[in-house]
């Protein structure tokens, strides 16, 4: 999914959805305000919402998905696509959310990630809270189906139903899929690889999470936790949204978050344009 700004841009919003998503997750469809795609065009962002090897388009010829370095790889790869034939302006910023998020801090974690302006992310943290990865099947627990038949898993990766627009929970209205298996064990193993993969991302990364996020823990503690692993970000930033659920891009949250993530996005511009250590 694209949506080129008018003109020049400002820079390329690359979207990377999370598991059990499409592209479809940044362009939602029971809301026009839901929508990133349509406000960074209006703010002159260009933005890109991939399908991840394994989703969408991609899933005939990856059914079973990649591992995260390897999409890092095919990731970079269709950038290199994209720019050779659209211009991008200042560079590359990356909105992440949840399984997006973690392919966003591997590719961030690259020497060519270094070049990226920013990252904002949202919907992964270090450690599940207890029973997430083990309680249900992780190839299956976002169909709609499964999180029909089951409160558990809807409480979890949605909350309640006043957090999203009316027609979210319509049959074919989330842009929901399957999750690939080698992306559920790729889950499975975040909280053991993220200390070696945090201390390699040299770009500013701002957190946003959740006020109702419950497959995460975000006690204060935790979050001080997981900042600490970002030794070599120049910036590394924690802010709370409130009143969203995990799936915070689908919700009523969703404007107010995406207005915040540009926001980093501009002070990652800044800080490009006038030469200085960290955004103002």
């Amino acid at each position: 999914m694209v949506a080129e700004a008018d003109g020049h841009p400002r820079a390329l919003v690359l979207a990377l959805h999370g598991g059990g998503m499409t592209a479809g997750y940044f362009h939602g469809s029971a809301h026009p305000d839901l929508s990133l795609l349509t406000l960074g065009r209006s703010l002159g962002f260009s933005v890109v919402a991939l399908d991840r090897p394994g989703y969408g388009h991609s899933s005939a010829a990856f059914p079973a998905g990649q591992s995260l370095r390897e999409q890092t790889t095919a990731v970079f790869e269709a950038l290199d696509s994209f720019t050779a034939a659209h211009p991008i302006g200042a560079g590359v910023f990356i909105v992440g959310h949840s399984m997006g998020l973690t392919l966003a801090l591997h590719m961030a974690a690259t020497p060519r990630g270094r070049d990226l302006l920013g990252i904002d992310g949202s919907g992964a943290i270090f450690h599940y809270q207890p029973g997430i990865v083990t309680s249900e099947s992780p190839s299956d627990i976002t169909t709609e189906a499964s999180l029909n038949n089951s409160r558990r898993l809807r409480e979890i990766y949605w909350g309640a139903d006043r957090l999203y627009p009316p027609g979210t929970f319509e049959p074919g209205v989330r842009p929901t899929a399957a999750v690939p298996t080698t992306e559920a064990r790729e889950s499975a193993i975040w909280t053991a690889v993220l200390p070696s993969i945090a201390a390699e991302v040299r770009v500013p990364y701002q957190l946003s999470v959740s006020e109702y996020e419950r497959c995460w823990r975000c006690t204060d503690a935790d979050l001080a936790e997981y900042s600490g692993l970002f030794t070599a970000a120049p910036v590394m930033e924690i802010r709370r949204q409130p009143a969203a659920g995990h799936n915070m891009s689908l919700g009523w949250a969703a404007r107010s978050y995406h207005l915040s993530a540009l926001a980093f996005a501009e002070r990652c511009l800044y800080a490009q344009k006038s030469a200085l250590d960290q955004p103002y």
